[in-house]
């Protein structure tokens, strides 16, 4: 079993954790059996809900009755003490023991947490929080999405650097391609700390990563650039705006499908093309926002999602560890 790979599971974040975690682990396992899972959180419980669905050899519990909880404050979650169940599943990284670290907890607890328990990659300054965005030709990677309100013209590099090898790490056939955001596409837009990026980059010539300049808003789904790269207030503002016009237009649908005889009539003779619109905008399916910039990835599930989500997240972590991301980040840096 020495070639599975080992993630660290905090099994008591989100909402309707454990059994929602446990799910996802079972359903992932179901799908391929290339995981081990190091579970942290209250034993009887989780046995209860994972007994029987998986064999014993693929996973290990550590009962913790200990948690973080959804309301506390960064500072609250640390000084809940070293027992919880997402600060002993990020010790494990930290003492080698697993591969990598996911958890559906809150989202401020796990970057402090992470930071006080592992390093930062040499010649990086600020870690990054980045996600998978769908657009028309496959995905892309974005960051930083709130982690750094404010950043410097050296760490949007870094950002473009760790964003390029995080997607050449999930996507190894595909070259990166770099943007970042702007107001505007011409040279002369945007403030000077973006201005500055835009020369350095320029100037840098990486041949890990094409670098096409600024991007806009409105042209972030359209394929041409598939590492979007902004400082964590834009890039969080972008993130929600996208999430909530994905939200509106499909609730719209449904209400205009749904809400009248020639609606009902409209959506059976076009059942095939409304399940495949569904399916491109369904969250589920992009879950897991990758915390970069630290010695180990951390991987961040939404509180939110159901046991599909997880297991999707749970694919993340597997494909970070087979891309090798930490060691294409050190190349590049």
């Amino acid at each position: 079993m020495s070639n599975l790979i080992k993630i660290a599971v905090d099994a008591m974040g989100g909402d309707g954790s454990p059994k929602k975690i446990i799910d996802g682990i079972v359903h992932n396992h179901n799908s391929h059996k290339e995981n081990f899972f190091k579970i942290f959180g209250d034993k009887n419980q989780i046995l209860e809900i994972i007994s029987g669905k998986i064999d014993d050899k693929f996973y290990e519990i550590v009962d913790t009755k200990d948690i973080v909880k959804s309301t506390d404050s960064p500072l609250e979650a640390a000084k809940r003490g070293k027992k919880t169940s997402m600060w002993l599943s990020i010790e494990s990284v930290k003492k080698k023991e697993s591969d990598i670290v996911i958890s559906a907890g809150n989202t401020g607890a796990l970057l402090v947490i992470a930071k006080l328990n592992l390093k930062m990659l040499e010649n990086i300054d600020k870690p990054a929080l980045s996600a998978l965005w769908p657009n028309k030709k496959g995905m892309s990677v974005v960051l930083d999405l709130g982690a750094n309100i404010e950043c410097s013209s050296k760490n949007l590099v870094d950002f473009s650097i760790m964003g390029a090898s995080l997607y050449k790490s999930l996507y190894p056939d595909d070259v990166p391609n770099v943007a970042l955001l702007n107001i505007g596409s011409e040279e002369l837009k945007g403030n000077e700390i973006i201005k500055e990026t835009f020369q350095k980059l320029n100037e840098k010539g990486n041949q890990n990563f094409d670098f096409s300049g600024y991007i806009e808003g409105n042209e972030l789904m359209n394929g041409k650039v598939n590492v979007i790269v902004s400082d964590g207030f834009t890039g969080n503002v972008a993130l929600k705006t996208a999430e909530g016009t994905a939200n509106f237009i499909t609730e719209e649908l449904k209400e205009a499908l749904s809400g009248s005889l020639l609606g009902k009539i409209s959506s059976f003779l076009n059942i095939s093309n409304l399940k495949k619109f569904k399916k491109r905008l369904d969250p589920r399916l992009y879950n897991g926002a990758i915390f970069i910039g630290l010695d180990t990835p951390v991987v961040k599930s939404h509180g939110g999602t159901d046991f599909i989500g997880f297991s999707n997240s749970l694919n993340v972590c597997n494909r970070i560890i087979k891309g090798n991301l930490i060691d294409k980040i050190k190349e590049n840096i």
